[in-house]
């Protein structure tokens, strides 16, 4: 079973993901800051993480340089409710880029293809 990092300041929206992704039949990790996936990632290999742009304290795109400097291989995709930072040169090191919104099927199709899943 595959383990997907779903790092996100926002509750509820790691509630969402969790219960989305359970539901499609990952295992799920939850991280509320950068900090934390940090810590987690020194005792959890997850197949992939979602991570979150904006969080207080450390970003995404400062969290994100963190995950490569550990595992420079491990895929991630930046969530963010923010569009332009599809601009933004330094969120060019993810692997994907998702827009959120309520629909997670964009996120879930990204997923799938990211761990080479044919669904």
């Amino acid at each position: 079973m595959k383990h997907i990092m779903v790092v996100d300041d926002e509750e509820n929206i790691r509630f969402l993901y969790k219960e989305e992704l359970i539901d499609e039949g990952y295992e799920v990790i939850l991280a509320s800051s950068g900090n934390e996936a940090l810590e987690l990632l020194k005792t959890n290999k997850p197949d992939l993480i979602t991570l979150d742009i904006k969080m207080p304290g450390m970003d995404g795109i400062e969290t994100l340089r963190r995950i490569k400097e550990i595992d420079k291989n491990m895929p991630v995709i930046l969530c963010t409710a923010y569009g332009q930072y599809k601009q933004d040169f330094s969120s060019w090191a993810s692997d994907a880029y998702v827009v959120k919104s309520a629909d997670l099927e964009e996120l879930k199709t990204k997923i799938k293809s990211m761990l080479g899943e044919n669904k």
